[in-house]
């Protein structure tokens, strides 16, 4: 007998991540009801608790901004299922805001990413799965049940079908994300990768990246990352690689942030394709990442 599984979504920020799961697994679905108080407070409710009484339930919510709102309805939505009676609960968080705040980098600082999984831990999470998490060493702040699901193979196939990059190579913007280049190139058929390295023009003092080893001339260049924010680095990266000879200049990324005018620092970069995935709602949302999601829940959740 199949198990009856209850995907639910705390508010606004799943990005439809929580349809395309039900309909992957075959499962039930619900979505939570949800509103803001006239004084900014956040409310949840689910429609018809009883359902979830002695079932495995997966709350999906994604943390982008407002962070701190789709949070709070997070720990809203695990506390109630338990309360409700749910068996077990497994948060799905395809974007983790705060992981960049890994470790302290000024002296007084909080680990952020710490607080915040102890804090989805504590309100009643025993599974935890997020999608390219910045540092994946963040995860032993929640213990063992923790999953980190890589979208690099999802974005690779949508490039190789809709993009056919010609003697490809694929980098990284800097050596931490070279697991995510080395992805890439092995689902587009072992193809070079390489990571950037920033060098300064000694005559004209300009700041450019180069690849660690390999050269882009006459190549279709692919910049991989898990984070787009600002864009200044992909931008770099992009107008760094097109000097440089690159015949195309395609870019991928799992979280699509775009915050302040990284909209416009990528289309003076002249990059010919970007995509993303639909960690965050974006117009370069091009990618689900939900099988791989998917794939994890059936085996944590023995679907």
């Amino acid at each position: 007998m199949v198990k009856i599984l209850v995907i639910i979504v705390g508010g606004p920020s799943s990005n439809n991540v929580d349809v395309k799961l039900a309909k992957i697994l075959g499962i039930k679905h619900v979505k939570l009801i949800y509103k803001e108080f006239p004084d900014g407070e956040s409310y949840i409710r689910y429609p018809r608790p009883e359902v979830i009484k002695n079932e495995d339930v997966v709350i999906v919510q994604s943390l982008y901004k407002p962070q701190s709102k789709h949070i709070f309805e997070l720990l809203l939505a695990i506390d109630a299922a338990k309360d409700f009676g749910a068996k077990k609960v497994t948060s799905v968080v395809p974007y983790l805001a705060y992981s960049r705040q890994d470790k302290r980098f000024l002296e007084g600082e909080p680990i952020s990413v710490k607080t915040l999984l102890k804090t989805i831990k504590n309100a009643g999470t025993d599974y935890f799965i997020t999608v390219d998490i910045h540092k994946e060493y963040s995860l032993k702040h929640f213990g063992e049940e923790a999953y980190n699901v890589t979208a690099m193979g999802e974005l690779a196939k949508h490039i190789k079908e809709n993009v056919k990059p010609v003697n490809p190579i694929v980098l990284a913007p800097d050596k931490g994300a070279l697991v995510h280049a080395r992805k890439v190139a092995e689902i587009l058929g072992n193809v070079d990768y390489d990571y950037l390295e920033k060098k300064r023009d000694l005559i004209t003092g300009e700041i450019e990246v180069r690849p660690k080893e390999l050269t882009v001339k006459n190549r279709d260049v692919i910049i991989v990352d898990d984070i787009i924010s600002t864009g200044g680095t992909v931008a770099l990266a992009a107008t760094s690689v097109r000097k440089q000879g690159a015949r195309k200049v395609i870019v991928g990324c799992t979280h699509a942030l775009l915050v302040g005018n990284a909209r416009e620092k990528l289309s003076k970069a002249k990059i010919d394709y970007i995509v993303a995935t639909d960690t965050v709602p974006s117009e370069y949302s091009k990618v689900t990442v939900a099988p791989a999601i998917a794939e994890v829940l059936k085996q944590i959740l023995k679907i």
